[in-house]
């Protein structure tokens, strides 16, 4: 039997805007207090812009606030451009320190590519990236 009603999460937050600057992909969310500690639906509900490149780093700004509070994987390394999806629903946990915060995926984000080096020689890699699409 299909279920025809369903219950939304008490603390989902859809974000506002997904914009792209200066390298970095931001994610604006609805100003409020949130929570040390505190589990949240985080719901990417733009586009992202077509301009993004791959390897941006995702942040997230909250309200009118300025403040950028990096997302990242459930081990704490950067979530890239690649990494999230438009209409895509991630668990976050909030992270708090005496000078700032961050959301921390609960799950994996999409498969990224591995930027990796296959070995280190002395001198510079070229610089790759893409746009996401």
């Amino acid at each position: 039997m299909s279920k025809y009603v369903c219950k939304l999460c008490n603390r989902a937050v859809y974000s506002q805007a997904v914009t792209f600057a200066d390298g970095t992909l931001t994610i604006n969310i609805p100003a409020g207090s949130y929570s040390r500690g505190c589990d949240y639906c985080l719901v990417i509900t733009q586009a992202i812009p077509a301009e993004t490149t791959i390897t941006a780093p995702v942040v997230v700004t909250i309200g009118d606030g300025t403040e950028e509070y990096p997302l990242l994987t459930s081990c704490c390394a950067p979530v890239t451009a690649c990494g999230i999806r438009t209409r895509t629903r991630y668990t976050v946990r909030v992270a708090t320190s005496a000078t700032g915060g961050s959301f921390r995926m609960l799950g994996r984000p999409y498969c990224s590519p591995d930027y990796a080096l296959a070995a280190i020689d002395g001198t510079a890699p070229a610089a790759e990236g893409g746009a996401v699409g």
